[in-house]
């Protein structure tokens, strides 16, 4: 039942109002459940419809009705004449008494398509609110029960990622999958035009007949007269920002999701994404990126995405160049005014923690900040993370240290239009989906990446011992690709997503939207190790890449080329004594998700149990990567040069004992951790590039990174990548 009663106009907006309106009579139209004081009546149904044999749920499989559940996410749900519908109760309210309360009211109180912004603290509740209902399900048809319930009545955004979360964590769901983003949102990541021009085919098509426009590339924000405009193809790559949504998503913020150093992983993720682009901003030419840290100047760089929020066609706002961050004065989120002046005040105060060696906690009892500890004693870093980020649920003192990352996104999306006086909606740094296409995102996580940098740099450097394995020595390295030997090959791929699947083109047809995207030639790395132990030994082997040169074509020494060192790939290898030859495939990579699948790729998988159904208990989480056609820079046409950087360290130190019946799951552990289980390393995340160097290493100074292979346990390789600028085909 719907309870809708004229409240006090002045707290209410015109627009909202006749939002609602509109969202009401059209449910109204389709006989809509919108349930209050039946919630209880609704879920006793749910259960008793759980509990009988009904005929269409032993024809459909579970993983067929999630596919149905994230469908056309704009759709308003059809229903029956006999379900519950909406009624008015129009009166005159006694004076001072309160409107009814409604169930689920936090999330239905963002509108159907608008911006949900996970960095709004109102929407993180909202969030929490949608959460934690489909969370009560013990079933995918309890959950599909209340799927319907809510579907239509909140926000598009908002319900796709309460519904993905809860197929994450639920232990009895994690035999099912979740499609690819880019086919439940093509609108995040397919310009208007492209949209348009589907629609377009969609309607002269013949009927049967499979649509399939290509959208060459993905540099539709700008022109080549735009320097950032070079690295677009990165930026608005689909995988890098699927990535960055299934991240947030696997590691929520205030949801009270209790993850394994997850403060220190949002650290070392994002930081990674930064090294990344960084390689690449080098492979054309472009200066490494500087950090946002001046927010009383204009931002140099604008954005405009070119992308749509729904199905209706309302665009995300737009930064023109040289915009100056201003006083956010925006109502629509219950936000408090605030400036710069605040995220001043916040970054003040975690500067003086690092440098004082302590946080405050909320009893102003001192937490020193050190990442020399022992578990369960959290590292520094790992403390920081949750702060930074901010988690109020893990962060020591949030009302002292406050939101400041979150806040950054906030104030920045909203740059265009502080005050909402011209009605634009916040730009694509509010969304986890869309932020990493535009070039502040970089500028700002640049800013967030030196506050980690600066408490890092406080830490004492590894000792010998700490780096040392003497009775491993790693002989030699090398890659090999199609018959090359240290020669690594880049150019062009497609990939088709149904567009379909997402938005309603009014058409009962496929329509296919073919993106292209940077890619590798697979390769596989050689590494020749030998073991002088007289028994098997058990190691890590820790894979890392950088460029050789820095912008100006100079050998870079060890801090410098520091924050360049990518992660590419940390396994456990079983050493037996003398030498041994260790062949890895690129595909096997510790940070990528190999497996981004579509709804007609997972349509035509067998049943859980059948017996040709593959092994796909844990694959959502694991479905938490980086994208593997990403997992190599581009270089350049003439070749560019970078070293590979390999290290063998003793995995007796380096293992972390699990809880009975922990989950194992080894895609994308290094970025993504594992299902309900530690982290799988025991050494800090970028471990040995985290810290400054010694000093001193067997008696002779560090200077670059290449000197580190006076220890036998490290070894390094130079090698070339070359961008074809040609199709790849693998």
């Amino acid at each position: 039942m719907l309870s809708l009663v004229i409240a006090d106009m002045s707290t209410i907006s015109m627009l909202m109002l006749l939002g609602w309106w509109l969202v009401s009579w059209q449910l109204l139209r389709s006989g809509a459940k919108w349930t209050t004081k039946n919630r209880k009546i609704t879920d006793q149904q749910s259960h008793l419809s759980h509990t009988t044999n009904h005929p269409l749920i032993t024809m459909e499989n579970e993983q067929k009705q999630v596919l149905d559940m994230l469908q056309r996410p704009f759709r308003l749900p059809t229903r029956k004449e006999e379900d519950h519908p909406i009624v008015f109760e129009v009166g005159t309210r006694v004076a001072g008494s309160q409107p009814p309360p409604q169930p689920l009211a936090l999330a239905r109180s963002i509108p159907r398509g608008t911006v949900f912004s996970i960095f709004v603290k109102s929407h993180r509740l909202a969030a929490k609110e949608l959460c934690d209902y489909f969370m009560e399900t013990s079933s995918v048809t309890e959950l599909k029960q209340r799927v319907d319930e809510m579907q239509g009545l909140v926000n598009e955004s908002l319900f796709i990622f309460a519904l993905s979360f809860v197929i994450i964590r639920k232990p009895e769901m994690r035999h099912l999958r979740l499609p690819s983003i880019v086919e439940i949102f093509p609108s995040m990541f397919v310009p208007v035009t492209t949209v348009s021009e589907m629609e377009h085919e969609a309607k002269k098509s013949t009927p049967d007949q499979e649509i399939i426009v290509t959208e060459y590339g993905p540099e539709f924000s700008s022109t080549h007269l735009k320097p950032e405009h070079r690295v677009a193809y990165w930026r608005e790559d689909f995988g890098i920002n699927s990535h960055h949504w299934h991240w947030h998503l696997v590691y929520p913020v205030d949801l009270g999701v209790s993850r394994d150093r997850k403060g220190e992983l949002f650290f070392y993720m994002h930081q990674q994404m930064l090294a990344r682009y960084d390689m690449d901003r080098l492979s054309v030419g472009l200066n490494r990126v500087q950090k946002l840290s001046n927010w009383r100047i204009p931002i140099p760089d604008g954005y405009f995405p070119k992308l749509t929020i729904n199905n209706s066609g309302q665009t995300w706002g737009s930064r023109q160049d040289n915009t100056l961050i201003q006083e956010y004065k925006r109502e629509e989120f219950g936000l408090l005014p605030f400036d710069v002046s605040t995220l001043e005040l916040w970054h003040r105060r975690i500067m003086d923690a690092i440098h004082q060696g302590y946080l405050i906690n909320r009893d102003d009892n001192l937490t020193r900040l050190t990442d020399n500890v022992k578990p369960p004693e959290k590292r520094g870093i790992d403390l920081l993370g949750d702060i930074v980020e901010a988690d109020s649920y893990f962060s020591l003192n949030s009302l002292f240290y406050g939101d400041l990352h979150n806040m950054g996104h906030v104030i920045i999306s909203a740059a265009h239009d502080p005050d909402n006086a011209h009605r634009e909606n916040l730009g694509v740094m509010s969304q986890t989906a869309t932020a990493m296409r535009d070039p502040v995102f970089y500028r700002w996580h640049k800013y967030i990446d030196d506050i980690f940098q600066e408490y890092k740099l406080t830490q004492p450097p590894y000792t010998a011992e700490e780096l040392s394995l003497s009775s491993v020595e790693v002989v030699s390295v090398a890659v090999e690709s199609r018959g090359q030997k240290n020669q690594l090959i880049t150019g062009w791929s497609t990939r088709d997503f149904e567009a379909s699947r997402g938005l309603d083109f009014n058409a009962d047809k496929p329509v296919i939207v073919r993106l292209t995207h940077l890619n590798h030639h697979p390769f596989v790395y050689s590494i020749k190790v030998v073991n002088s132990g007289s028994v098997s030994k058990e190691v890590t082997v820790r894979i890392f890449m950088a460029p050789k040169l820095n912008e100006r074509g100079v050998e870079m020494n060890f801090m410098e080329q520091r924050l360049f060192w990518a992660e590419m790939d940390r396994f456990t290898h079983d050493l037996k004594p003398g030498p041994n030859h260790i062949l890895r495939s690129s595909t096997s990579s510790s940070i990528t998700n190999s497996n981004d699948f579509t709804f007609r790729d997972l349509e035509k998988q067998p049943n859980p149990g059948e017996p040709d159904a593959p092994e796909n208990t844990l694959f959502n989480f694991c479905g938490c990567g980086w994208p593997q056609h990403m997992l190599l820079p581009r270089g350049k046409q003439e070749g560019m040069s970078f070293e590979l950087f390999v290290m063998v360290t003793d995995w007796s130190q380096d293992k972390v004992a699990q809880p009975d019946g922990a989950c194992s799951c080894s895609a994308a552990a290094s970025f993504c951790g594992i299902l309900d289980a530690l982290y799988p390393d025991a050494q800090p995340m970028g471990f040995p590039f985290d810290r400054r160097p010694l000093p001193m290493l067997l008696n002779r100074h560090v200077e670059r990174t290449s000197d580190l292979t006076r220890l036998s346990n490290i070894a390094m390789q130079d090698i070339t990548i070359t961008f074809t600028n040609a199709k790849i085909t693998q």
